[in-house]
């Protein structure tokens, strides 16, 4: 067997996998900043994946003009 993934024939799936990641890296990202928690489940467990957070995150300033 070849590692080839087969693309989708629908073409509105096509970018669903790239578009799903990209959502779960903002969400993480996001709960990281404001320290809400993000759940996921992982090895069958439900974890809090914003929790590994160790300094504070202040939110990005936009320059003064």
């Amino acid at each position: 067997m070849s590692g080839k993934k087969a693309s989708p024939k629908d073409s509105d799936l096509a970018s669903v996998e790239k578009a799903l990641k990209r959502a779960a890296k903002t969400a993480r990202s996001l709960a990281r900043k404001t320290h809400t928690p993000c759940y996921v489940v992982k090895d069958g467990k439900i974890v809090n994946v914003a929790e590994r957070q160790t300094e504070y995150l202040p939110p990005r300033q936009k320059p003064s003009r």
